[in-house]
């Protein structure tokens, strides 16, 4: 892709987006060319300490070590209230490969505070570290876990919902579909909530016309975050990770479906929404005009960014009452 050819994303972002960049560009610090992982990782988590602050205050918040088969998982359990009308999982966007509890703490506080349910998050283990299908088997065996002992931590097990930004996205919905081709019975899944996420797409018009060094979404970024999450070339056309290639035409939890204008994976949540509704299954699509991939982390300074999670509660709240 000649980036020559790219539309000027910069010139065309909002005014509110644009001052998130400001702030971004003065306290960024540099990365030195082939750091290694975990100095990336660092570098995202102190990058975020600063959008996590301030947001809801909630009535406890629980840290737990779940045993997987892959070892122990890290969750957060975030109680708006003393009882909750459902629990959301919360997968963590990152590429796969940055990002925690921590990075995505004020989220995962906004949505439980909005919807009144507990919410969930999941510290699955990061790629190249872990490959597909790794981080979804842990997703599940959390599931599994909080459903058999739901009374102990006070969840409403009954109705679940998975939600999720950017590779989260992917993680939630592939979730979803994987207990529901193994039948496995983890409660009822109402609704997932997703966040500019990526579903499987190789090539779109989106990636060919955005994606900078403004949002970390070039070509070779995104090439750069599969090849560390997939462990061989035919896993991208799993089901689970090309999620075109499952079968979205029946049994669909409701979807709510978010994105932002000039993100270079934009066609991938229109190809979802479109695709769903042909097949007439529940979901809604809502684009929140001049902004960039990764804004819901913003709401400190964007209206926009609180306005998608506030939407995105309310359409989980609306299916559980149906």
């Amino acid at each position: 892709m000649n980036p020559i050819n790219k539309i000027n994303v910069p010139e065309k972002i909002s005014e509110e987006m644009r001052d998130v960049l400001r702030v971004q560009y003065e306290n960024a610090k540099p990365i030195a060319a082939g750091a290694d992982n975990s100095t990336i990782r660092q570098a995202y988590i102190e990058e975020r300490e600063y959008w996590n602050e301030g947001g809801p205050k909630l009535f406890m918040t629980l840290h737990e070590k779940i045993a997987t088969s892959h070892g122990d998982i890290e969750t957060r359990i975030y109680y708006p209230q003393r009882e909750t009308a459902a629990t959301i999982f919360y997968l963590h966007g990152g590429g796969f490969i940055v990002g925690n509890l921590d990075t995505h703490d004020r989220i995962m506080r906004l949505l439980a505070d909005y919807t009144g349910c507990a919410v969930i998050g999941v510290n699955y283990t990061l790629s190249p570290e872990a490959h597909f299908p790794q981080a979804i088997e842990e997703t599940v065996a959390v599931c599994r876990y909080f459903s058999q002992r739901a009374a102990d931590y006070q969840l409403n097990m009954q109705s679940i919902g998975f939600a999720g930004d950017s590779a989260g996205a992917m993680l939630a919905l592939a979730t979803a579909l994987w207990l529901r081709d193994r039948e496995i019975d983890c409660g009822h899944v109402k609704g997932v909530l997703l966040y500019y996420g990526l579903y499987g797409l190789q090539d779109s018009v989106s990636r060919r016309l955005y994606g900078g060094v403004w949002d970390g979404l070039t070509g070779p970024d995104i090439e750069f975050y599969q090849h560390a999450y997939l462990a061989n070339e035919h896993d991208k056309d799993s089901p689970y990770y090309c999620l075109f290639n499952n079968d979205l035409s029946h049994n669909m939890p409701a979807c709510f479906i978010a994105t932002a204008e000039f993100d270079p994976l934009i066609d991938d949540s229109i190809a979802l929404h479109r695709t769903l509704s042909e097949h007439q299954q529940l979901c809604r699509y809502k684009m929140y005009p001049g902004t960039l991939h990764a804004f819901l982390h913003y709401s400190r300074m964007m209206e926009s960014a609180d306005q998608a999670l506030r939407d995105g509660a309310r359409y989980f709240c609306e299916q559980l009452e149906v």
